[in-house]
């Protein structure tokens, strides 16, 4: 019985301990086979964001780990892998409140029921269960509460413009305060 190759589940408990030793999320993992050789390819985030220098430490950390447990016998790797450690790109789609807090004041574009709107990103309540969403319909701002809960896709919005500074304003006020607002705007 020949190692096998692991699992994006086994890779994720392999390297989890390391990356959260470094205050890092795993958010993708991709495995690219090529005949003998393959990629492995993780995608990393933090709340301040990697720079290419802590990657390069956790790239060394993680690969030293992945070693270890091809020379344990657990995995195999193939003929020889690639190890690609990388922040994730902004197409990544929203699944936890953290890519919510982490992306604040940028635009996302979400869909609900078949409707795509864009907002620019609030504050999320202390529970991170809703976040507030700040648009602006006639010129008037608009402030939204999203209950995470709701079902809905969430994705960045590139934006070429300069942000619009009530928006921005909006954006940057805590959830009660723009609740508030919210309220005395209707």
């Amino acid at each position: 019985m020949g190692m096998a190759f692991p699992s994006v589940e086994q890779l994720t408990e392999l390297i989890t301990p390391i990356t959260e030793s470094h205050r890092m999320d795993v958010e993708t993992i991709k495995v690219v086979r090529a005949g003998k050789k393959s990629v492995v390819s993780i995608g990393l985030d933090s709340d301040t964001r990697p720079s290419l220098d802590e990657l390069e430490v956790v790239s060394q950390e993680l690969s030293e780990v992945l070693d270890a447990a091809e020379t344990e016998g657990r995995y195999s790797f193939g003929a020889g892998y690639t190890l690609e450690v990388s922040t994730p790109g902004v197409e990544l789609p929203f699944t936890a409140p953290r890519h919510w807090r982490r992306n604040r004041t940028r635009l996302v574009k979400v869909t609900q029921e078949g409707t795509s709107q864009i907002w620019r990103i609030g504050a999320l309540n202390s529970s991170e269960t809703a976040v507030i969403l700040v648009g602006t319909d006639k010129k008037q701002p608009v402030i939204r509460n999203l209950e995470l809960t709701e079902s809905h896709s969430a994705v960045v919005e590139i934006e070429f413009a300069k942000p619009p500074a009530m928006e921005l304003e909006l954006a940057g006020l805590n959830h009660e305060d723009a609740l508030e607002r919210g309220e005395e705007d209707k």
